[in-house]
């Protein structure tokens, strides 16, 4: 954790912070390697102070490297031990995370810590973080590992007999069995009319024949990983073949180039461009093509026609995942996850792509 608090200081001192205030699990997490969806970080440039109470203290003071932060467990609220700290340190600039504190959170800070002016951090947290190291790469594998296995177990055990809900929980329970600390999103599991939708619910009713859409992901070091897959629950006819081929297409064509330095819009554009250019598909893939993965399922990069002139960087973990959506009739979606070292790109799921009857 000590290269990452140098480059978080790093960037500090470029944006003129004094202090940073970290509240969000996930970077409580990135930062001090310990997970607490309810610590606090205070970062200066030459002190940390990893705020505990009584719930995580034994935890954190096991898990924090004692190098790297004092561990404490304030008597008084974070923000008047905040004020405390650095009244006597001559901070005057302090940075809080305006991505993920509330207006009341922030209210309340401000009144509890005169002594700084506090200000938003902007993107610094997404700069450190949207390039991966080794490491967290190697978290992200084994929680797709788990997610592939668990899928696998998973498709023999459908029938018709099976409701959406069923499915949805099978596959979370054996992703749990197989080693997962959790499920990375509430999972996918949608049937017939109901897979029109990307990001439908499932229901408590028996499936229904025709595509099933899954999407799901697995845990490890609180990484996530992301997949899915979409099988027929029966027969596929023609055009349904047609549709999911399209799909595979959209997809491959844009695996086929992915890399650094890779425009993101220019990815995005490559698979709609295919989907689009058949006029019974035309707008029916609605979403983004893809988002990085990491401590949380969605965050930087993105790969849309709102990305402008972004580039892929080495280290980024992105989602490839084109769909086509046919409201009221039923729809699939395909995705990977792609890691882009320096100079090119590596998928890292592995899971078969043929089309699967059930």
């Amino acid at each position: 954790m000590s290269e990452r608090l140098t480059a978080l200081r790093r960037l500090m001192a470029e944006r003129g912070f004094d202090a940073i205030l970290v509240t969000s699990p996930e970077n409580h997490l990135y930062m001090s390697g310990f997970n607490n969806p309810d610590g606090t970080l205070l970062i200066t440039s030459d002190a940390a102070f990893a705020l505990q109470d009584f719930r995580y203290i034994e935890a954190a003071k096991r898990e924090i490297n004692s190098d790297d932060f004092d561990v404490e467990m304030p008597t008084v609220r974070i923000g008047a031990w905040v004020e405390e700290a650095l009244s006597a340190t001559g901070c005057k600039i302090l940075a809080y995370e305006d991505a993920k504190l509330t207006c009341r959170q922030l209210e309340t800070f401000r009144k509890a810590i005169p002594c700084c002016e506090l200000v938003p951090a902007g993107d610094i947290f997404t700069d450190l973080r949207i390039e991966k190291d080794e490491g967290e790469v190697e978290c992200i594998v084994k929680a797709q590992r788990i997610a592939e296995k668990s899928f696998a177990e998973l498709l023999p055990l459908i029938t018709y007999d099976c409701t959406e809900t069923y499915l949805a929980a099978q596959l979370e329970f054996l992703m749990k069995k197989n080693g997962s600390e959790g499920i990375s999103f509430e999972t996918i599991a949608v049937s017939g009319k109901n897979s029109s939708s990307p990001h439908g619910v499932p229901r408590n009713v028996k499936i229904e024949k025709g595509f099933m859409t899954f999407d799901f992901g697995a845990m490890i070091g609180g990484y996530h990983s992301d997949m899915t897959r979409t099988v027929v629950i029966g027969k596929a006819d023609d055009a349904m073949r047609s549709l999911y081929n399209k799909v595979l297409e959209a997809q491959c064509a844009v695996l086929d180039v992915i890399k650094e330095g890779e425009s993101l819009y220019k990815m995005d554009k490559i698979a709609r461009d295919i989907i689009d250019a058949c006029p019974e598909y035309m707008g029916a893939f609605g979403h983004s093509l893809g988002h990085g993965v990491g401590l949380e399922i969605h965050e930087a990069p993105n790969l849309s026609m709102a990305s402008g002139d972004g580039k892929l960087k080495a280290g980024n973990v992105v989602t490839v995942e084109p769909g086509i959506y046919l409201e009221g009739k039923y729809g699939c979606r395909i995705e990977d996850m792609v890691y882009i070292p320096p100079g090119g790109a590596e998928n890292l799921t592995k899971c078969p792509k043929e089309l699967i009857e059930i």
